[in-house]
């Protein structure tokens, strides 16, 4: 990084591989061989305020905003990148969505419980006929 995170960033980065190392790390290797994924981790994760860093509080974010978001995913990349990932699918590719395009009442619905860790997210991105294009896929959820 070329700049200096402020002191609540540094907090955050603090806070957020202190959890990678002692939450995930003894663990990742077992969890990668038996295909298991830890929804319970994303709770623990929400209680320490690092989910839903990017999204307001009043819809259940910790309004920490994009660099704390990137403090936290590199400090979880280095231990894990397959939970990382999933952090990212959370913020990301689910919430920063229904936040930006969503209805108030979609936002009021499911923001709050992503941001605790309750809920997971997920997205679509590939189909037989295109790929990973996005632009071009038949498939609609209602």
């Amino acid at each position: 990084m070329d700049f200096e995170p402020s002191a609540e960033q540094k907090e955050v980065q603090t806070l957020a591989r202190d959890f990678a190392r002692a939450e995930i790390e003894p663990h990742a290797a077992e969890w990668d061989r038996e295909h298991r994924f830890p929804r319970d981790l994303f709770v623990k994760l929400a209680e320490l305020g690092l989910m839903g860093t990017c999204v307001p509080e009043e819809y259940g974010g910790a309004s920490l905003g994009y660099v704390a978001y990137g403090l936290i995913a590199r400090a979880v990349e280095a231990v894990d990148s397959a939970y990382r990932s999933a952090m990212s699918v959370q913020s990301s590719l689910v919430m920063h969505p229904i936040f930006t395009y969503g209805s108030d009442a979609q936002r009021q619905k499911w923001l709050p419980g992503l941001a605790r860790g309750e809920l997971v997210g997920c997205f679509g991105l590939t189909e037989p006929d295109f790929g990973s294009d996005p632009a071009g896929m038949i498939t609609r959820a209602t």
